[in-house]
């Protein structure tokens, strides 16, 4: 079943309404969402759903579903579940949220500032981190990070765009990330400019102006194998 991706189009929207369309043993599926799923490296969202009578239904987790457009909210363990055709409110646990927003739109500038191909990525809402296709000893971690709270001071507008499969087939090098490849098949991909810094496929949730993110740290920076180097940061 699809829903409505809420997220998509206001990455700040905290709270909807929606109506519940089916109930597993703990997944939820709604028509619409303001939740993201993990996907991309990025963790899924946490709250509540708020039945009429004030009861919460506490979302430990959401995860993509079957179908295209499918998010399934993973109930809490003993939660009591809604029923479907039921009317209930969604709360996103916002500061976690924004925590993931503000790392995803920093792993976007880390990309520019380590010139390699992106071998895999993890953002989680303490951290996040790159892995590259690239030689330990060409990453320094003090250069890295200076130059990328540089670029978060410029205080640059994030911008969504979309472009057809087909199109984006045109233009391989938009794809940095080797081991996500951005989904094909509906028609359009996702993509996220940051003008005069970075343009690439992505369906996760940034925030509206880099200046946002706020000062970053690389704390680590360690082989992970041969064409496996990470940079993890963390929101300074």
């Amino acid at each position: 079943m699809s829903a409505e991706l809420l997220f998509r189009d206001d990455a700040y929207l905290k709270t909807a309404a929606a109506r519940v369309l089916s109930v597993g043993v703990r997944a939820i599926e709604l028509d619409r969402t303001v939740f993201y799923p993990l996907g991309g490296g990025q963790a899924g969202d946490t709250g509540a759903l708020v039945r009429a009578s004030g009861e919460r239904v506490p979302i430990a987790d959401t995860r993509k579903g079957e179908t295209p457009d499918s998010v399934l909210h993973i109930a809490a363990a003993g939660a009591p579940l809604p029923e479907p055709g039921e009317m209930v409110g969604l709360e996103i646990d916002w500061p976690r949220r924004y925590r993931l927003m503000r790392l995803h739109t920093a792993l976007h500038l880390l990309s520019c500032v380590v010139v390699a191909p992106v071998t895999g990525g993890n953002i989680v809402p303490d951290k996040a981190r790159l892995d590259f296709d690239i030689d330990l000893a060409a990453l320094d971690a003090a250069r890295i990070e200076s130059e990328t709270n540089r670029l978060i001071a410029s205080g640059s507008a994030t911008e969504t765009a979309w472009i057809t499969d087909a199109e984006l087939d045109a233009q391989p090098e938009l794809v940095k990330t080797m081991s996500v490849q951005p989904p094909r098949g509906m028609g359009r991909v996702r993509l996220l400019r940051i003008p005069g810094i970075d343009l690439q496929p992505c369906g996760g949730t940034h925030v509206a102006n880099i200046a946002e993110i706020g000062a970053i740290r690389v704390v680590k920076i360690r082989s992970e194998g041969r064409h496996n180097k990470r940079v993890e940061i963390v929101l300074g």
